[in-house]
């Protein structure tokens, strides 16, 4: 007998967020840059660039999406609010809402800001999330085969998602540095703290790490950039590779912990005495 081969079509969705503190970030052809926008009053209007670096041709579906940030700085979509955390999709519109990038080619996304004279004290995050649209073939369109069996044809489809803030009012936002501890067992030192939040806003800065021997020597031994606690996240745990520590003697001497932002503002700092 014959039989009509099952054709299953999936696609696999993965989701790329851009959080770090590099001047652009590309993936799957697109660059984007700015990697965040952040509307603080002194500004109606912002723009976003795209480029496509590939050799083919490329479409962009752009939308809104929204995240909750865990405590370990992974991120959960979520379709309503939860408590302390407020959307700023209603007080943003932008175009164009798609676009087709040839090769080598850049275009730019204008995102204003609207509808705000009702705005509360604090800070409102959604993300712009940029989806790359794949040629899709009905399941019903497929070519009728011979055989016995299943077919499984995955696609993958990329997206890039930043975060746009709006915040209104003034930040009486504070961080503090907690629960610090060296761990030595890898090749490499790691350092783990914990980053506390309190305040109507989120924060994004730079970790460092100095180590300042016993008779005064400073030397910088670690140092991570776009870190980030968003609202309405109380606290988030994080830890990273001290990869210059092999130039100083991490059994003597003290460490100096700062989270900066990206202005130079020091937010926090922290003596970590070593044994």
């Amino acid at each position: 007998m014959k039989r009509q081969l099952l054709k299953i079509s999936s696609l696999s969705f993965i989701f790329l967020f851009i959080f770090s503190a590099e001047i652009s970030r590309a993936q799957g052809d697109l660059m984007i840059m700015p990697k965040r926008l952040v509307f603080d009053g002194s500004q109606r209007s912002q723009e976003i660039n795209l480029a496509n670096t590939g050799n083919d041709t490329a479409v962009y579906a752009i939308s809104f999406v929204n995240y909750k940030m865990t405590e370990t700085g992974n991120f959960k979509q979520v379709e309503e609010p939860e408590e302390g955390q407020r959307f700023a999709e209603d007080f943003l519109r932008y175009f164009p809402r798609r676009v087709t990038l040839a090769p080598n080619e850049a275009q730019t996304v204008r995102v204003q800001l609207t509808r705000t004279g009702n705005l509360e004290q604090g800070e409102y995050r959604s993300h712009m999330y940029f989806r790359a649209v794949e040629d899709q073939t009905a399941l019903g369109e497929e070519e009728v085969q011979e055989g016995e069996g299943i077919s499984i044809n995955i696609k993958t489809v990329f997206g890039i998602s930043i975060p746009i803030i709006v915040r209104e009012g003034q930040s009486t936002t504070a961080i503090e540095l907690t629960d610090i501890e060296l761990q030595e067992q890898e090749e490499n030192p790691k350092l783990s703290l914990v980053l506390n939040r309190s305040g109507n806003m989120s924060v994004y800065g730079n970790i460092k790490v100095d180590h300042i021997s016993p008779e005064g020597t400073t030397t910088e031994i670690g140092m991570v950039k776009g870190v980030s606690v968003y609202t309405p996240n109380n606290q988030r745990n994080f830890s990273f590779e001290l990869r210059n520590a092999g130039e100083v003697d991490l059994n003597s001497g003290k460490l100096e912990i700062s989270y900066s932002e990206e202005n130079g503002q020091t937010l926090a700092k922290r003596i970590h005495d070593l044994r």
